[in-house]
């Protein structure tokens, strides 16, 4: 599958389009396959690493996690059975809210 990942501080330069595995799915999880995404001021800020308290939660010199995004659309792809949700019920999400 397809990322756009960031290993370090500054300007869109810095963001990579990389392949990476695709995650599995446990027990709380559902998997869904993206089609659409958005970049919002938040990402912003967590990419250039300013203003510096930012970096007290996302990391001092580089970034902890790597990539950005939080609000997606897309379908799903892959539950657990126990879930209520099918394959291939479309989705949207807000994974800011934890």
């Amino acid at each position: 599958m397809k990322a756009i990942r960031y290993y370090r501080y500054g300007s869109p330069d810095v963001l990579e389009y990389q392949d990476i595995d695709m995650p599995a799915v446990s027990d709380n999880d559902i998997l869904v396959r993206v089609r659409a995404a958005s970049v919002n001021p938040l990402d912003w800020h967590f990419m250039r690493g300013t203003p510096y308290i930012v970096r007290a939660q996302a990391g001092l010199s580089r970034p902890k996690a790597n990539g950005l995004g939080a609000d997606l659309a897309g379908h799903v792809e892959a539950v657990l059975t126990d879930r209520k949700m099918n394959p291939g019920v479309r989705a949207a999400a807000d994974l800011s809210l934890g």
